[in-house]
């Protein structure tokens, strides 16, 4: 049996569940809550339920030594952790109610001197929301919970060694907020742990993100030039790079993910007036899949008019980035349905090696996709990928720098 629960986090995704056993592995007591029975069975049998280095070893070791439990409900505690989704509503607006409803779920379990925490990306003033939230339902706590938001900021991929070891912002509704929040933090970060406020720290993370966005903009708008321009764009950055004052990103087929294709409309949705580059680079990065897709169909039609007969296509890549089986707002998954819409009949082989099954898509084995296909079009740069020799033959499309 658990003893006293120190830690209630609410969320056990992609940054939750890593979160919640990196805690346990640190002795102490987490109760992890979800609205999914089966991800919740799933852990309390120590496996996992998403694909992340370590994670498994570390979520194995956390349950079986007894320091993390997974649960629908949540229980008493003294400090919680709120990682849910913050998707969006109509027209790019954010969504905080998944934040509101893990809020409302531990309102009465609250007490005095307990320490609540966001971590979920979210709109500015959302923690003084949430804060005015609780004390209109607990009147009687004004002022005496210590209220905090600290965003994540780690990379897929890594996300077991990035939790300990990135710096992160903490933000408190006032200082003594800020200070119980850093030091919780010190128990499991080796980062630097940079104290300001609330509103700073949630604009901190959404300006992180948008500027990563506008980075890549500027690579994929160079590619769409380069491509006009007769230029191999890879070989072009490359040399711009060369400058001790330039470093320019690699262009892709657009921007998915959980956070930079997502954060930058959380200011847009704010501030529309005043975010002209922040939101131009939205327009961009979501032009360059649609100029993807529509470049598979006339590389298609090309090929019926050269050899006669339609073409069979393998699209290699579902992830939002490579070597990761997270397939949240993937330019890839976007292309590949825009390209099935286009074409009913068409003869292509969908590939995506990190992932077993797809609910809408047939998945084919990368290598057998490649043996089969008449035109090869990179979507995500897999290592996989990477160390396959082509046939000449083959026609190759490579959006992501495979090839380059």
């Amino acid at each position: 049996m658990m003893s006293k629960v120190e830690v209630v986090t609410l969320g056990l995704g992609y940054i939750g569940l890593p979160t919640s056993a990196l805690i346990a592995q640190n002795g102490i007591q987490v109760h992890g809550v979800d609205v999914n029975q089966k991800v919740v069975d799933t852990i309390n049998q120590g496996k996992v339920h998403i694909i992340e280095p370590s994670l498994d070893v570390a979520v194995e070791e956390a349950v079986q030594k007894g320091f993390l439990k997974a649960d629908i409900e949540p229980v008493i505690a003294d400090t919680y952790l709120i990682v849910v989704p913050t998707p969006f509503k109509g027209n790019h607006e954010p969504d905080i109610s998944y934040v509101e409803a893990a809020t409302r779920n531990i309102i009465p379990f609250l007490k005095e001197n307990d320490l609540y925490i966001i971590e979920s990306t979210s709109p500015i003033g959302t923690t003084e929301k949430m804060m005015n939230l609780i004390y209109g339902e607990r009147p009687e706590l004004k002022d005496k919970l210590n209220i905090a938001y600290c965003p994540e900021r780690v990379l897929p991929g890594n996300v077991m060694y990035e939790l300990v070891h990135n710096d992160r912002v903490i933000g408190g509704v006032d200082e003594k907020s800020t200070q119980k929040a850093i030091n919780f933090y010190k128990q499991f970060v080796k980062g630097a742990l940079h104290a300001t406020n609330a509103r700073t720290a949630e604009m901190c993370k959404l300006t992180e993100n948008s500027s990563r966005d506008v980075q890549i903009a500027f690579a994929n708008e160079l590619s769409l030039i380069c491509d006009k321009a007769d230029i191999n764009v890879w070989e072009l950055i490359t040399l711009a790079n060369k400058h001790p004052r330039v470093n320019i990103l690699q262009p892709g087929c657009g921007v998915g993910g959980h956070c930079i294709a997502v954060d930058p409309y959380f200011i847009v949705s704010d501030y529309p007036m005043d975010s002209k580059i922040i939101g131009t680079a939205r327009e961009v990065n979501n032009y360059k899949s649609f100029w993807c897709a529509e470049k598979i169909q006339t590389e298609k039609l090309k090929f019926e008019l050269e050899y006669g007969r339609k073409p069979k296509i393998a699209l290699m890549g579902l992830a939002f980035k490579p070597n990761i089986d997270d397939l949240r707002e993937s330019p890839a998954k976007y292309i590949v349905n825009k390209v099935l819409q286009n074409d009913n009949n068409g003869d292509y082989f969908i590939v995506e090696p990190n992932i077993e099954e797809h609910n809408v898509f047939k998945l084919t084995d990368y290598k057998v996709a490649i043996d089969k296909s008449d035109i090869v079009v990179y979507l995500v740069a897999h290592n996989e990928f990477k160390e396959l020799k082509l046939p000449k033959e083959k026609v190759v499309l490579d959006f992501c720098g495979v090839c380059r």
